[in-house]
């Protein structure tokens, strides 16, 4: 349900229609001739507006994303929050550039495997300007920022609270975790080159876990060879890691290297330089601590809202 907040005494029609007026005048400006009716304001939040097109390019971008159609209300109510979301970040200092926006939007078409131009071609063959996805996913970035840093102290989650979480789930987080120092390696193939190359840089690849048998030697051969890069050494524990690296590096002899994967780069395997137990983390205790604060930060996110939308003045048509 829409809520409305008038304060008494005061002519708000009259602001809210002088408001939607000039944002309409401001659409014609932008874009020359604009179809009034698909320009119509709907609703205004703390002076700022939620247009018809506004309801109909975000309709069709969920439509994409859940492949159901949401009612006119529940997009309203999604719109009218981000209003109110992008306000109270703005007072507190949270408010990302046009660029942390286009990264944003980048990384989510490198996670899709595709090019920002072709994730923007994709949305415009269904009807959906890009502004549309990019202003959703400034809102999540605004206000993850803000709940996080704003309540940082009670979202944390303790190791008491997940010991007695796994306890009185039955569940135990007294499995085996390790620590593991590890330097990645590739050798590199550049983008378009025939799969005969991939083939000898992997054969390649193969034949140098053959020779090697320490970091060391890792560090002298990979150096000093063309086309290869081997980075710093990095720390990671069993949580850090996905489960079939976890079971590869837990079958690699310390000092070798991992079987060679095709990857953007070229060809990559990773040298294990240490490997040591450690009840710093486990699996088992990340995924509970990840489920206890998503938790939190659900509860606290939803009376934050609540409590800003009670505050804000919302005024629908």
């Amino acid at each position: 349900m829409t809520t409305i907040k008038l304060l008494s005494g005061r002519p708000w029609a009259r602001v809210w229609s002088l408001a939607a007026g000039c944002a309409v005048a401001l659409a014609v400006l932008a874009g020359g001739v604009s179809p009034l009716p698909a320009q119509s304001i709907a609703c205004m939040v703390n002076g700022e507006p939620i247009t018809s097109l506004d309801i109909e390019q975000r309709t069709k971008l969920n439509f994409l994303t859940t492949r159901k159609q949401m009612p006119r209300q529940e997009v309203l109510d999604e719109l009218t929050n981000e209003k109110v979301k992008l306000k109270e970040a703005k007072r507190y200092g949270v408010d990302p550039t046009a660029s942390d926006v286009d990264q944003a939007y980048s990384g989510m078409s490198q996670r899709m495997r595709l090019s920002p131009e072709q994730l923007t071609k994709s949305l415009e063959s269904q009807g959906v300007r890009p502004e549309t996805l990019k202003a959703r996913l400034k809102a999540e970035m605004v206000w993850s920022s803000l709940v996080r840093g704003r309540f940082k102290e009670s979202l944390q989650v303790g190791e008491k609270d997940v010991n007695d979480a796994a306890q009185g789930s039955g569940e135990t987080t007294q499995t085996d975790a390790f620590e593991y120092k590890l330097q990645p390696i590739v050798l590199i193939v550049p983008r378009g080159s025939a799969s005969t190359a991939v083939d000898l840089r992997r054969k390649e690849a193969e034949s140098l876990r053959e020779r090697v048998q320490t970091c060391e030697q890792a560090n002298s051969y990979f150096k000093s060879m063309q086309n290869a890069a081997i980075r710093e050494t990095v720390t990671k524990t069993s949580a850090d890691i996905p489960g079939p690296l976890r079971e590869l590096l837990d079958k690699t002899p310390i000092g070798h290297l991992t079987p060679p994967e095709i990857t953007k780069q070229g060809v990559e395997m990773v040298a294990l330089c240490d490997r040591k137990p450690t009840k710093i983390d486990t699996p088992k205790k990340r995924e509970i601590r990840e489920k206890m604060f998503a938790q939190k930060y659900e509860t606290k996110q939803k009376a934050y809202l609540n409590d800003l939308r009670k505050a804000a003045m919302i005024e629908c048509r």
